[in-house]
């Protein structure tokens, strides 16, 4: 039983057809190829990221236990998490390290901050009544005048 209702395919038409679906095939393992290669890069540098955050929080949760001079309990109410995982966190985390971070923590909070003068504020209620703006007027090409519409 025939597909094709106009009649039996040529030999040459059927090589067109494999061919055709053939270099579909390879496309789509292309395809596939190009979308795992992409997907592992992602997972990479999600995962790459996630290592990063991670050293990140283990090095504030030791500079912050070092600034409260190792107080769990107290650090642990301020911010809402158990003391036991703040240590956790802030163990692997060298004293040195800890040390390092706070010094530039502190030469960031000596640092003057650039300020940006304000125009002050004119309220409402002093603001100078407006005077309507006339339009000013239109030359013309033959330089007369003409009221501006």
């Amino acid at each position: 039983m025939s597909t094709n209702s106009a009649g039996p395919v040529s030999a040459s038409e059927l090589r067109r057809r494999v061919r055709a679906a053939e270099a579909l095939k390879a496309k789509t393992r292309e395809m596939a190829a190009t979308n795992a290669l992409t997907a592992r890069e992602a997972a990479l540098k999600a995962a790459k990221a996630k290592e990063e955050a991670d050293v990140t929080a283990r090095e504030a949760a030791a500079v912050v236990l070092r600034l409260f001079d190792n107080d769990a309990g107290l650090v642990s109410e301020l911010l809402g998490v158990p003391a036991e995982e703040l240590e956790r966190e802030a163990k692997p985390v060298t004293a040195a390290r800890a040390k390092e971070i706070i010094e530039t923590l502190r030469t960031r909070a000596e640092r003057p901050r650039p300020t940006r003068t304000r125009k002050p504020r004119v309220d409402a209620a002093d603001a100078p009544a407006s005077t309507p703006v006339a339009p000013a007027p239109v030359v013309t090409t033959d330089d007369s005048r003409a009221d501006a519409a």
